[in-house]
């Protein structure tokens, strides 16, 4: 868009003026923020100036959906309305242009255009003049998609790893769909075909157009705020490829991949195939396969407790047998049957070896009576009164001390003879010499 001039800035070659108190005309204001209520802008002025400023302004390529649609003989009126947010602008189409157009305009289409403002001087009214007014073709959105799902998949939104697991049994299921769709009945008949007592938190909503994706997103954001709620449905029935693009949607997409509570994408048929699906925690071909996917089916967990439970008591009732047999066996071996035998031969052992530990000690004790008696013998025989016993007599001093030399003694000398019984006292007459040859060799 080019910088056009302020409306605010007057321009004094259109200006005018009124009389003064003396009669002579006062300039009118330069700028609007000059105005004031004694002199201010004819409207005509106002209406000239922003008709200038607008007619400035730069052609913009824009892209909406047409949702208002009325022909008349050489100008068709649509109202085209954001992909995203509640904003819509009226366009006015002249015939060449509607006649260059490939086909016919319709509600729902989505299209781009180049718009210029207009300004209506007389009423004051801004319109949109469109141009080159053409349809957003199916390769023009496949090619969008896929340029997002490369991204979306670089980033790891479409990691298996990242994706939580679905409850067992969820206490409160979130449903968002469309209002009073078939989709909602389809989910919620399945779920409770399967398990009558599931509950469901709906929250109904758009689910194609312009607000599909502000709508749903809120709903989700809601559901997964709630700690009641264990996993939350997104359903809608199939549909136009151009009817399914909110659920290829990147605000869209990435709410799913933040949520905290599980999400199941219902979305269409079994060859629908949008974004949300690879993004969602678990894909279900259609609403029904979430209803059945959802919840658990009771009969077959009544199957499971039952075949739970009789494999319980089989295995509980072989285990007794079993246990029950080995206490028999046990209580019919003969320690156990007759007791007293372990201990009669332990007793029987105990007295044997009592007898053999006795027998052993009586042994010992003889042949250590014997050897002292031996060793007694030897002491005897060596004892000084066994050699005085054989006739040999011990002479003494008279200090007591033993006689070994007869050269010390004296003549008249008296000694002391102990022989074997008693002793007597007598004195030396003569001393004698040994003779050498008394010696033995």
């Amino acid at each position: 868009m080019s910088n056009p001039r302020s409306p605010d800035e007057f321009d004094p070659a259109t200006s005018s003026s009124e009389a003064d108190g003396d009669g002579q005309k006062a300039p009118l204001p330069q700028l609007a923020r000059d105005t004031t209520p004694d002199n201010p802008w004819p409207l005509h002025v106002l209406s000239t100036k922003m008709s200038q400023y607008i007619s400035r302004c730069d052609p913009s390529w824009v892209e909406g959906q047409i949702i208002e649609l009325k022909k008349r003989a050489r100008v068709t009126y649509v109202t085209l309305r954001d992909l995203h947010e509640e904003v819509s602008v009226p366009v006015s189409l002249f015939q060449s242009e509607v006649a260059r157009f490939d086909g016919d305009l319709e509600h729902g289409m989505r299209v781009v255009v180049r718009l210029k403002p207009d300004f209506w001087k007389k009423t004051g009214r801004l319109s949109m003049v469109g141009s080159g007014i053409r349809q957003v073709g199916l390769g023009d959105m496949l090619e969008r998609i896929e340029r997002l799902r490369r991204k979306l998949q670089a980033e790891g939104l479409f990691d298996p790893g990242a994706k939580k697991p679905l409850p067992v049994l969820p206490h409160r299921i979130g449903l968002i769909t469309g209002r009073d769709s078939d989709a909602e009945k389809d989910v919620i008949r399945n779920a409770r075909l399967r398990w009558p007592a599931a509950q469901f938190e709906v929250r109904e909503v758009a689910v194609q157009g312009a607000t599909a994706l502000a709508q749903v997103t809120a709903a989700l954001q809601e559901l997964d705020a709630d700690p009641a709620v264990d996993v939350i449905v997104i359903a809608r029935g199939g549909g136009a490829l151009e009817d399914l693009l909110p659920f290829s949607e990147e605000d869209m997409l990435r709410a799913v991949f933040r949520a905290g509570t599980p999400v199941v994408s219902a979305i269409g048929h079994e060859a629908d195939q949008p974004l949300l699906d690879h993004v969602a925690d678990w894909r279900a071909s259609t609403p029904t396969d979430a209803g059945k996917t959802v919840v658990p089916d009771v009969e077959e967990e009544r199957l499971r407790i039952n075949q739970a439970r009789a494999t319980t008591e089989r295995a509980l009732r072989i285990f007794i047998e079993r246990e029950s047999n080995g206490l028999h066996q046990y209580r019919s071996r003969p320690v156990l049957a007759n007791p007293e035998t372990m201990l009669m031969a332990r007793e029987e052992e105990t007295d044997t070896a009592r007898e053999r530990a006795l027998r052993a000690v009586r042994v010992a004790v003889d042949r250590h009576v014997d050897s002292i008696a031996h060793l007694r013998s030897r002491v005897r025989s060596l004892s000084p009164q066994k050699t005085l016993d054989r006739g040999y007599a011990v002479v003494q001093h008279s200090d007591g001390s033993v006689v070994h030399d007869a050269q010390s003694l004296t003549p008249d000398s008296t000694v002391t003879v102990r022989v074997a019984s008693g002793g007597f006292d007598a004195s030396v007459t003569s001393i004698k010499r040994d003779d050498p040859r008394d010696q033995p060799d």
